[in-house]
């Protein structure tokens, strides 16, 4: 007998209402834009044909928000898994690309001192391990069915670098995790077989938000 085929949808969740234009991470009562509920729709609609048998959200709003049309399709309750929020940053609650405050202030460049790690932020290493857990879980929970995990795009991104092998530093500005983005993990058994990546709400990305570290 063949092993089962399992994927594990990693989902990266829609656009934010956030005028101030701030680096969120995982401060509380960020909500949806409006084109944002239009992305968490989309995703409901992608999924629809699919044999979903759980939807897990990070605790914070705009995931939860973005998971509802996806669990509500498949008439599932909406799991919460701490393991799979935002990765803890020191510009929380900061704008990280322009004005005061910034990036280029002089006064917060002791927190970049070292991108590997990164130093102004949760270890690469450790994002990918509670992420990498989640997915186990689900992986061998639902075995030959589909799970829907929805995060946030770092831990996302990081999860997909190691399940391909390549390096976790990167150029944040070249992540393939746009919003309301699926990255998908195919097992064969406990086995990876392979990783794939689609857009399913890629025309509401023509003017969104571009905030990083969401």
């Amino acid at each position: 007998m063949s092993a089962p085929r399992t994927t594990v949808h990693l989902v990266r969740h829609g656009e934010v209402f956030n005028p101030d234009r701030v680096l969120y991470g995982r401060l509380p009562g960020f909500r949806l834009s409006e084109r944002g509920q239009a992305m968490a729709t989309r995703l409901g609609e992608f999924f629809a044909d699919r044999d979903v048998a759980s939807v897990t959200a990070s605790p914070l709003q705009r995931a939860q928000e973005t998971a509802a049309p996806i669990a509500r399709t498949h008439g599932l309750p909406l799991g919460t898994e701490p393991r799979i929020i935002e990765a803890g940053n020191r510009f929380e609650g900061h704008r990280v690309t322009e004005g005061r405050g910034s990036i280029r202030d002089p006064r917060v460049w002791p927190r970049l001192w070292n991108p590997v790690q990164p130093s102004w932020g949760e270890p690469y290493e450790q994002q990918v391990a509670r992420v990498s857990a989640v997915v186990r879980d689900a992986r061998d929970t639902f075995p030959g069915r589909e799970s829907v995990l929805v995060s946030h795009q770092l831990p996302v991104w990081v999860t997909r670098l190691r399940a391909e092998g390549r390096p976790l530093v990167h150029d944040p500005r070249k992540r393939q995790c746009a919003l309301a983005s699926v990255t998908s993990l195919e097992f064969s058994g406990r086995t990876l077989v392979s990783v794939a990546y689609a857009e399913p709400a890629a025309d509401l990305l023509i003017g969104a938000d571009p905030v990083p570290g969401a």
